[in-house]
């Protein structure tokens, strides 16, 4: 996703953009965002905006930005918390949007060897797809198929007789 923090008021949430408030730290909803955006088309996370009744954006002010990217860090790299960290340091930036502080996340796709990407330690119940806005739980078939194209020869590489 082309991302301009210049275009802030113009952005909306939608299925490759999520917006969280993390007043008061990291939200848990952050996670499943994380592997949903990870599953599917890849995606940004904002972390100091809120989304409006009329779906505009509004900052809110994040407290101790240095704390929050450590802690983000920390819990990324928690094999216990997330299967895989696909991130570098590049994908989370920070931007200054009026007086406040927004903490941009960039999620990449994850490539075929690398899914399902799941939270908590659980392949069955920590493994999310966005549609829309939402983050849903994966069922066991979309799971198994993300297992089974991890292959190095997937089952549409392959070349039939006739």
């Amino acid at each position: 996703m082309d991302f301009d923090i210049k275009k802030f008021d113009e952005y909306r949430e939608n299925n490759r953009l999520e917006v969280k408030k993390a007043k008061g730290g990291l939200p848990d909803s952050l996670w499943s965002t994380y592997s949903s955006m990870a599953n599917c088309y890849g995606g940004v996370i904002l972390l100091g905006v809120a989304e409006e009744n009329n779906g505009s954006f509004v900052t809110t002010g994040l407290k101790n930005v240095e704390k929050l990217q450590k802690d983000f860090w920390n819990t990324i790299n928690n094999g216990k918390k997330v299967s895989i960290n696909l991130l570098n340091d590049e994908d989370v930036q920070t931007y200054k949007v009026g007086n406040d502080i927004v903490l941009a996340i960039y999620i990449p796709m994850a490539q075929r060897e690398n899914k399902p990407v799941y939270i908590n330690d659980n392949l069955f119940h920590g493994t999310f797809r966005r549609n829309g806005e939402g983050d849903y739980h994966c069922t066991k078939s979309e799971i198994k198929a993300m297992l089974r194209d991890q292959t190095e020869e997937t089952s549409d590489m392959k070349v039939l007789e006739d």
